[in-house]
């Protein structure tokens, strides 16, 4: 009897342990992330579950209308991994030059990865950008050496650079952005930005896609100061077809140009279209166009 009570009481230990004790599968380990992180020559910005590691163009001299462009308005590439499905599923946009789209894409697809889109965002930029979309699911090391070696084919920087110290200045009312654009802003690299939420959930194969600015399914807005109040805006809107022209009305009557409309995922939950853009222009008077645009979506407000 004192056996039969110890066993039962040993089983009951284990039922709560696997029960309340939570799970840490292989993936998910210390050590297979700083793996990850060696792979990928940087650290990640890590928000919740998900790690996003950033492959700004800071190699490229981009300029549009007389505006140089700073890697983090409109050329910052990256790539996002989050627990799912046993592995981690990895969500990017890779910022590339036309000559380099064809044998970066190759290698991505001979290591597993799925091209999701391929397009502009900028108009009469020069050079010429271009962004790859990708997703995977799997190994998140395997993951991150196909990523690796895709890159590799351009000249996508692939080791980190040192952080500028002081970071660039925004000089702009930035206070002014918030209370209009309805959400904090953040500054980086010299750029203004924001991420503006959708109040819709968004999944993709099951899975929410959260934290949605990480994971690349807010609505981006980026300044960068250009002079004398004015700035250079650019970003995506992310839109439910339903929404798609009443923003570009809105954008279009308050003079941001519309410069790209299409998908970056293949078979996301609602549906989504992302809308590009450009102005260069008072900063306040955009922050207010762009404000009309918002309220045309489903997008969170302060």
């Amino acid at each position: 009897m004192k056996r039969t009570i110890l066993a039962l009481v040993g089983l009951a230990v284990c039922f709560f342990a696997i029960r309340f004790v939570p799970f840490f599968p292989a993936y998910a380990q210390d050590a297979a992330w700083q793996k990850v992180d060696e792979v990928l020559g940087r650290k990640p910005a890590v928000s919740d579950d998900v790690r996003r590691y950033g492959f700004p163009r800071s190699d490229l001299s981009v300029t549009l209308d007389g505006v140089a462009i700073k890697p983090a308005l409109a050329l910052g590439g990256w790539v996002a991994f989050k627990p799912a499905h046993g592995g981690a599923m990895v969500m990017g946009d890779l910022v590339l030059l036309e000559t380099e789209i064809n044998p970066v894409m190759a290698k991505m697809i001979a290591n597993g990865l799925e091209i999701t889109a391929v397009h502009n965002h900028l108009l009469r930029a020069s050079p010429a950008t271009f962004y790859m979309h990708v997703a995977g699911h799997g190994d998140p090391v395997k993951l991150a050496s196909a990523i690796h070696d895709a890159l590799a084919e351009s000249k996508t920087p692939l080791t980190a650079a040192a952080p500028s110290s002081p970071p660039p200045a925004v000089d702009l009312d930035t206070a002014k952005l918030d209370q209009i654009i309805g959400v904090k802003g953040q500054a980086n690299g010299g750029v203004y930005q924001f991420n503006v939420k959708r109040r819709d959930p968004i999944t993709q194969e099951g899975m929410l896609l959260t934290p949605v600015g990480p994971m690349g399914v807010a609505i981006g807005i980026n300044f960068q100061p250009t002079g004398g109040g004015k700035a250079a805006i650019t970003g995506d809107f992310v839109l439910t077809g339903d929404e798609v022209n009443p923003v570009i009305l809105a954008l279009r009557a308050h003079g941001i140009e519309v410069t790209a409309l299409h998908s970056h995922m293949l078979d996301e939950q609602p549906r989504l279209f992302f809308m590009h853009f450009w102005a260069n222009d008072d900063a306040v008077k955009l922050a207010e166009g762009l404000r009309a645009a918002l309220d045309k979506t489903a997008s969170t407000k302060s």
